[in-house]
């Protein structure tokens, strides 16, 4: 595609900052989620500050030729659970979130040697675009259920309820949609390059108006943000390591290898959407990644910038769609933003009254932007299936096997291990594609 900033270019301090606090709301939602859904005590700054740490490895790894964020991973949720499963104290759970992580990455570390040997023509083979393209257009339309659930709620809880309206939540996170769009497409210069910024905060306006007149009219139908959280600010994040520390001497074998099969299977899923990630980002920004910097920088990049995330964070990271999706909309491949991006999310999680700004933007507000960021991902996969000639049956099949079992959400569960739909349908999608491969 056209990119206003290519890879290598580096926008204006001014700008830069700007973009680079744009990158950081289309990931902040999903990054602070994952410790909001885990409980625990975990620390919302913390994971940002290790997404930040992480997204710094990363970087280095790649030779900072690859623009993407790193944030908290919603594939090893169950992973994580397992870690404080048994009745396990918090600080022998938090050790095995290290644990966990350090398994992980271990399994990127061995399959980046196995690249480095074996080369990446074979993963070339194995998957062409016939595979990749359905299976990326997969990642984004596997997402469009969350961003819907998002657009109707909104932050002010009653027994875990939003209690906001869910045609109010609706306007918000339609306004902010409304103003995305625009902005990109009629927007002149600098407006064109930070729709999200001017979404959130048009979005944001509304929701407030509404919770303005909802506390002054006691209506808490109107009720869209909660402003109650600047009462509960921390000031300093809790990072896992120093919690983890506690538990060591509760360590056992047992408990060791509870871990492993929580995280070692997880990983070898999380390869898969590795490299249908690297495919779409590859194909929005005109270089192969696989190629250069290569496949196996790029693992060891997320390996251990994952490891990076969860000592600090306690959980493990992974290239985030929502990065990528803020590269194709903006046109602004310029690493040179992910770095600053990374700077500004580990300078910010000790920033407290920013850190709780971020976190009271209502979920409607965040669905309308990840409408259109979902959407570009899922757009993206479908461009690379146009590559495919879809007159021939054997191409039809295997486009046709990807999409309806992973948008009806096949998945295979063994023990506590459990393969998404995504990795369900990418694997069926390989098997078929072989099956098919020697028709003429």
């Amino acid at each position: 595609m056209n990119l206003v900033y290519g890879v290598k270019d580096k926008p204006t301090f001014g700008k830069l900052l700007v973009f680079a606090f744009q990158q950081l709301l289309a990931i902040l939602a999903a990054t602070i989620a994952v410790p909001s859904i885990i409980g625990n005590e975990m620390s919302h700054s913390a994971a940002l500050f290790g997404a930040g740490v992480g997204t710094l490895v990363y970087l280095l790894f790649t030779k900072f030729k690859s623009p993407v964020f790193l944030g908290s991973s919603f594939a090893f949720i169950g992973s994580m659970f397992a870690a404080f499963g048994g009745g396990v104290s918090m600080a022998l759970g938090y050790a095995g979130l290290i644990i966990g992580a350090a398994f992980a990455g271990l399994v990127y570390v061995i399959l980046a040697i196995i690249v480095k040997i074996a080369g990446v023509k074979w993963i070339n083979k194995l998957m062409p675009p016939v595979v990749i393209g359905p299976t990326v257009a997969l990642i984004g339309l596997s997402l469009a259920g969350a961003a819907i659930s998002d657009l109707q709620v909104g932050k002010v809880l009653v027994d875990g309820v939003s209690c906001a309206s869910v045609y109010v939540c609706i306007i918000c996170g339609l306004v902010t949609l409304a103003t995305v769009i625009l902005c990109s497409v009629y927007g002149k210069k600098m407006v064109k390059l930070i729709p999200f910024i001017i979404g959130i905060v048009a979005g944001y306006l509304v929701a407030t108006i509404f919770t303005v007149i909802g506390i002054a009219t006691k209506n808490p139908a109107l009720m869209v943000i909660d402003f109650s959280t600047f009462a509960n600010m921390k000031w300093i994040p809790d990072f896992t390591f120093l919690t983890a520390v506690k538990g060591i001497s509760e360590i056992t074998p047992g408990y060791i290898a509870t871990i492993a099969v929580a995280y070692v299977p997880v990983a070898f899923v999380v390869f898969a959407e590795h490299i249908a990630d690297h495919k779409n980002l590859s194909s929005i920004i005109g270089t192969e990644l696989l190629e250069e910097p290569g496949l196996h920088r790029t693992l060891l990049g997320d390996g251990i910038g994952s490891l990076a995330g969860a000592i600090f964070g306690g959980c493990p990271n992974t290239t985030y769609g929502e990065s990528v999706g803020c590269v194709a909309i903006t046109g602004n491949a310029s690493v040179v933003t992910i770095l600053t991006t990374a700077i500004l999310a580990i300078v910010a999680s000790f920033i407290a009254p920013f850190v709780t700004f971020l976190a009271t933007i209502p979920n409607c507000v965040m669905g309308g932007v990840c409408i259109s960021l979902y959407g570009f991902i899922a757009v993206s996969g479908l461009k690379m299936i146009q590559q495919v000639d879809l007159g021939e049956n054997k191409n039809l099949f295997v486009v046709a096997v990807i999409l309806i079992t992973g948008i009806g959400g096949f998945t295979l569960t063994f023990g506590q291990v459990t393969l998404t739909s995504i990795a369900c349908a990418l694997i069926l999608g390989i098997l078929t594609n072989i099956m098919v491969s020697k028709a003429k």
